[in-house]
C-alpha cells in the first residue's frame, strides 16, 4: 500500500489549503491525518471512515479543518482553513488497516505516506 500526500507548502496566517492523500488501494477502515513539527511528538489532526464516513478532530482544529473522501479515487483530502503559525508542521497521512485502536492514536495505523511539509507564516 502506497499513500502519496501532495498540496503543502507555504501559507500566510489566516489563508487556507487543501492537502491530498492518494491510496495505491482502497482503504480498509479509516484514513487519517497527523502533523509533526520540529521536538514535537506526531499529533492527530482528522481521520475519517472509509465506509460511512465518519469524521474525527481534535479540539485544535475542529470547525477550522475538514477532512472528507472521494471513494472513486481513493483520495482523501483536509481542507485547512484559518490557519495558525502553530498548524505548521509536516503533515502526514496514514492508513487504518484493522479496526483497532483509537482512530487518533497514531499507533493503530498500518501505513504511512512520506509527508508534506505545511509552512504558516504569521
Amino acid at each position: 500500500v502506497q499513500l502519496v500526500e501532495s498540496g503543502g507548502g507555504l501559507v500566510q496566517a489566516g489563508g487556507s489549503q487543501r492537502l491530498s492523500c492518494a491510496a495505491s488501494t482502497r482503504p480498509i477502515v479509516a484514513v487519517g491525518w497527523f502533523r509533526q513539527a520540529p521536538g514535537n511528538e506526531r499529533e492527530f489532526v482528522a481521520a475519517i471512515q472509509w465506509t460511512g464516513g465518519i469524521t474525527y478532530y481534535p479540539d485544535s482544529v475542529r470547525g477550522r479543518f475538514t477532512i472528507s473522501r472521494d471513494n472513486a479515487k481513493n483520495t482523501v483530502y483536509l481542507q485547512m482553513n484559518s490557519l495558525k503559525p502553530e498548524d505548521t508542521a509536516v503533515y502526514y497521512c496514514a492508513l487504518k488497516k484493522y479496526g483497532f485502536g483509537s482512530y487518533s492514536d497514531h499507533n493503530g495505523y498500518d501505513y504511512w505516506g512520506q509527508g508534506t511539509q505545511v509552512t504558516v507564516s504569521s
